[in-house]
């Protein structure tokens, strides 16, 4: 919702005056529901629902995409994601994007598990199984050793 304490608190006052009753039990270092509260408590869900419900319908006739996409990504790739999430922003100004940085094997997890949406991995010779994988970058990756060194007769590591 967005909106700061003191706003909150002064608009459950205002609806305490409209309404002739006090809403809350502020007494002590606790807020707690009056009776009156928690009876008008279901009909102020049902007011949020139904703003939350207009917004929606507006969105859809108008196109506006609103919501929250949590992206993961490995410290170390060559995709440019600051421009990939700025032109992502752009298109959608209504979605919140948050971004969460571990390894490949921590972001399968978290996607698995629903706390990500989607993640910029290292992808080994097998995908993940369960995942859809979109290939957004392949690049070479080298290891340099001593000529000395057993690996150096080995072309594949």
């Amino acid at each position: 919702m967005h909106v700061a304490q003191p706003g909150v608190s002064a608009q459950i006052r205002r609806l305490e005056r409209e309404l002739g009753q006090e809403l809350l039990d502020r007494s002590g270092r606790s807020v707690r529901l009056t009776e009156v509260g928690a009876a008008v408590l279901p009909y102020a869900r049902a007011a949020l629902a139904a703003v939350a419900g207009a917004r929606l319908a507006v969105d859809e006739l108008t196109g506006l995409v609103r919501g929250h996409v949590a992206v993961g990504t490995v410290t170390s790739h060559n995709v440019d994601l600051p421009a990939l999430l700025a032109a992502f922003h752009e298109d959608h100004p209504a979605v919140e994007i948050t971004l969460a940085e571990d390894n490949s094997d921590h972001l399968i997890d978290a996607l698995r598990g629903g706390r990500l949406d989607a993640a910029i991995i290292a992808l080994g010779a097998t995908p993940p199984p369960g995942l859809e994988i979109h290939i957004v970058a392949d690049e070479s990756i080298a290891a340099a050793v001593s000529h000395r060194d057993d690996l150096a007769r080995t072309y594949l590591i």
